[in-house]
């Protein structure tokens, strides 16, 4: 079966910045074997692959190298980015099938934005569970961490500074503690996000990293579900000012992305999150897959 495809940097209006997702057109009629494979194969995070769908736009399945997730945010910008390339979309609303059920979308020139669903609130995890998948001391974190999901769960971890961002590093038996803690398993993982109050850059209001267990790459460049999450958490715990503000990510990984993120309603009452950014198609072809 031969399928197009376009290579997507999101979060970032150059190449080889941001995070990188194919986008594999008319691809969802695959099994998931053969998306984990392709995967696998381009050596990303993620990879997309798209459909018709009977109550949006279009559909959009989303892999990992290990399994399927129901949503995730970058190659959700990626996605809408390429179909604007290919002059499939244009300026204006569109709304996208996901597993995490319909999701809106506005795209205005190069820059897409993203509704994301209203923040749920779920477990708060010790801060000494949570600091020994990174490798840190209960005392590097601020507050409570907690898992929040706007169609993905992380466990949103607020850091106290840049330094011990900068050495959070995955160990994987303080991550298998995590998840026994948590009940849960590879199949169904909800990594902390590590956050600072601070960018990496003068623009940016937050800068964090996501680190990845195998067999995905070590870490994500840029994580625009969990931004969504690490907003509503943010504004929920009364930790950022103002509900708009600028998120940072990749800068230590060279590939520097940026989101400009906006919470919606008050802080007890909120009704979703507005992530946006820009993608850059860096190349486009075909794939042949085995029938």
């Amino acid at each position: 079966m031969k399928l197009e495809f376009d290579w997507v940097d999101a979060f970032t209006d150059v190449p080889f910045g941001g995070n990188g997702c194919a986008v594999v057109h008319g691809g969802a009629v695959l099994d998931a074997s053969t998306c984990m494979a392709y995967v696998r194969e381009t050596s990303l995070v993620e990879c997309t692959f798209t459909g018709p769908s009977d109550c949006a736009d279009l559909r959009i399945r989303y892999f990992l190298a290990s399994r399927e997730i129901p949503f995730a945010g970058h190659p959700s910008i990626a996605t809408l980015a390429a179909l604007r390339h290919r002059g499939w979309l244009g300026d204006g609303p569109v709304s996208f099938e996901t597993g995490a059920g319909v999701i809106q979308a506005e795209i205005d020139g190069g820059r897409i934005t993203l509704f994301q669903n209203a923040p749920v609130f779920g477990a708060q995890v010790p801060a000494e569970i949570v600091a020994a998948v990174g490798g840190l001391q209960a005392e590097d974190i601020l507050g409570t961490p907690q898992i929040v999901s706007t169609g993905l769960p992380f466990c949103i971890t607020v850091l106290r500074d840049p330094a011990a961002l900068a050495r959070a590093k995955l160990d994987q038996a303080g991550l298998a503690a995590y998840m026994a803690h948590l009940g849960t398993s590879a199949s169904d993982m909800m990594e902390p996000f590590w956050v600072t109050l601070s960018g990496f850059t003068e623009a940016g209001d937050t800068s964090a990293r996501l680190l990845l267990a195998p067999p995905s790459p070590a870490e994500d460049p840029f994580t625009g579900s969990a931004t969504g999450a690490m907003a509503g958490y943010l504004w929920a715990q009364g930790l950022i000012t103002s509900p708009a503000f600028i998120a940072e990510q990749g800068h230590l990984m060279g590939r520097p992305g940026q989101a400009q993120v906006e919470v919606l309603g008050p802080r007890d009452a909120i009704t979703g999150v507005k992530v946006a950014g820009q993608g850059a198609v860096l190349m486009s072809g075909s794939v042949l897959f085995p029938d």
